[in-house]
């Protein structure tokens, strides 16, 4: 079996070292959706929720969230994004979300565009509740990853 990097020798939790490790260009994307009633659909797209731009916020929540995930998600390294993006597609009956973080660095930013594209979707639920409460987050995952030793990797469509 192989060794859980994020284990030491006892099996201790302990943040993996990436001391040694190369700088490289790193990159990687995520995506979501959150499944709603037409009439909310509507109010995002034509600007009309009662809590205003519900974009904008969920925009701003997800680049924040990618820069705060180390303090989010435990062991995760901070890490000095160069660039976070949040991109939004209306859907029949839902509304997409694609994160991608990037930098140049010793390690990964899968969890910086996982955590990104989550807390734009929970964004778009609070903005958006008054609206439709059953609302429906789901199809969560890592769409693409780029650097590192493991080189790149795509999801299966």
């Amino acid at each position: 079996m192989a060794r859980l990097t994020h284990l030491n020798a006892d099996g201790a939790a302990r943040i993996v070292d990436v001391g040694g490790k190369p700088e490289t260009a790193r990159k990687a994307v995520a995506s979501g959706r959150i499944t709603m009633s037409e009439t909310a659909l509507a109010a995002i797209s034509d600007g009309d929720a009662p809590k205003g731009d519900v974009l904008a916020a969920a925009r701003i929540a997800g680049i924040m969230a990618a820069k705060k995930t180390a303090d989010l998600i435990p062991l995760c390294h901070p890490l000095p994004l160069e660039t976070v993006t949040i991109d939004f597609a209306f859907e029949q009956g839902a509304l997409s979300v694609t994160a991608s973080a990037a930098l140049t660095g010793k390690t990964g930013v899968e969890m910086e565009a996982m955590t990104a594209a989550c807390v734009a979707l929970l964004t778009i639920y609070d903005m958006a509740k008054a609206l439709d409460k059953g609302m429906v987050i789901d199809q969560v995952r890592l769409i693409a990853k780029d650097g590192g030793k493991s080189g790149p990797w795509r999801a299966e469509p």
